[in-house]
């Protein structure tokens, strides 16, 4: 039988699906299709981690210990240093907006998760969270005229894998990890991501990792084991 959750269950998902994907997710791939490099992209929201668990202290009660603060700063320089070389001055404004929002939706997303949203069914859930947030994407999308779509073979590809890994793995994965785990350790896997992307590009697209890169990569998965170890 299909699970049924109350009104209220329903607006916290809403209200976090907001955070989640229309400001995180949305503001990611607006700031990159103003032109933002994707290296400034991913440091930006790479500073998620730190502010979760600091704000995780207060809003949460949850506890950072000495090595987990390190790791966290361990894990933000590895970063760096992995996407060091994409970094550039030629940055736009509206996409440093755009991205910083996105690092407010991740933080807030987060923190409401763990807060708000851990009673909820998670498939339920993040049904209605993608069912609010989708209207309001919608909305802005016809205010703002941008409406058309390029129909291609690399558009499917890519809309198939954005639906299929991304909204329907990834952010389960991600909800699941939150309703079990502490926000400051399952944030902390977000420093993985840059290193991660190396490695795929090397096999995939033949592009090298050079000694910044594997140091940053080192550095990173480092951070990480400090902060979830125990």
């Amino acid at each position: 039988m299909p699970v049924r959750i109350g009104k209220s269950a329903i607006a916290r998902s809403s209200l976090i699906g907001f955070f989640l994907h229309a400001c995180y997710l949305g503001g990611v791939f607006y700031a990159i299709s103003l032109g933002l490099p994707a290296g400034v992209a991913a440091v930006v929201t790479s500073l998620q981690p730190i502010l979760v668990s600091i704000l995780a202290v207060k809003v949460l009660g949850e506890q950072l210990r000495i090595s987990q603060i390190a790791g966290l700063l361990l894990g933000l320089c590895g970063v760096i240093l992995v996407l060091g070389p994409s970094l550039n001055s030629n940055i736009p404004t509206a996409g440093i907006v755009a991205i910083v929002v996105a690092l407010i939706g991740s933080t807030s997303a987060t923190l409401l998760q763990k807060r708000v949203g851990a009673d909820i069914p998670l498939v339920a859930g993040t049904a209605y969270q993608y069912l609010f947030t989708g209207l309001v994407l919608g909305v802005i999308a016809l205010a703002t005229g941008n409406t058309h779509i390029t129909w291609s073979s690399r558009f499917a590809a890519s809309f198939v894998w954005l639906v299929l890994v991304l909204s329907v793995g990834a952010i389960l994965l991600l909800l699941w990890l939150l309703n079990t785990g502490s926000a400051a350790s399952v944030s902390s896997l977000f420093y993985l991501v840059p290193p991660a992307t190396a490695i795929e590009a090397f096999f995939l697209f033949g592009e090298k990792v050079n000694t910044q890169g594997l140091l940053g990569i080192g550095v990173t998965a480092l951070g990480v084991w400090l902060v979830i170890r125990g």
